[in-house]
């Protein structure tokens, strides 16, 4: 099994290690010819929405990207990757728009937002949430299942093959939602 991991900006090396700890292995994907590569499943880390996705339009890779997730490839955005892959974006620019969800984009507000919390994650239990200029999603159509939600505000969902959440479970010392991920849309497969 072999996991890319979208390395443009953001928290990509985060996302390695801890898919290395549970023994997948990974590559980064900076450019074209790294969509080509064998893959079992992706993830759209944390970063700059806006920013990931004017690079992903720079370096000629939006349409495979987004072809290959609406194709089926699984798909696990995580902050910036939940924006990159929502349908909708209040108030700010929808990119890949694959999702049947609208996001809220720097929900909690700026840096001075951020905060740490543990909710109640279906299918794994309570889990740790670093949110970090975190969205929230605030509608979701009726094929995506809401997995968890935090003072009342959705943080984590799924649609056939995407995964997505509000937080950064890259940047706790928990790898549920990474096992999550590998067992609910990649070894279902």
């Amino acid at each position: 099994m072999r996991i890319g991991v979208l390395a443009l900006q953001g928290a990509f090396i985060e996302h390695r290690k801890i898919l290395e700890e549970i023994g997948i292995k990974t590559f980064e994907i900076r450019q074209k010819k790294d969509l080509l590569k064998n893959m079992d499943g992706i993830i759209l880390p944390g970063g700059e929405s806006t920013t990931i996705g004017k690079l992903l339009r720079d370096l000629d890779m939006f349409e495979d990207l987004r072809y290959k997730i609406i194709e089926g490839l699984p798909a696990f955005g995580t902050c910036a990757g939940l924006i990159l892959l929502a349908k909708n974006v209040e108030k700010g620019q929808s990119h890949l728009g694959i999702m049947d969800i609208t996001a809220k984009r720097n929900a909690y507000g700026r840096q001075l937002g951020s905060f740490f919390t543990e909710a109640e994650f279906k299918g794994i239990g309570k889990i740790p949430m670093t949110f970090i200029r975190a969205p929230y999603i605030t509608e979701v159509e009726k094929e995506v299942e809401i997995l968890s939600e935090v003072e009342g505000h959705i943080v984590a969902a799924k649609e056939k093959n995407i995964l997505v959440t509000s937080f950064h479970p890259e940047l706790t010392q928990s790898n549920s939602v990474h096992k999550y991920f590998i067992e609910s849309f990649i070894n279902k497969k």
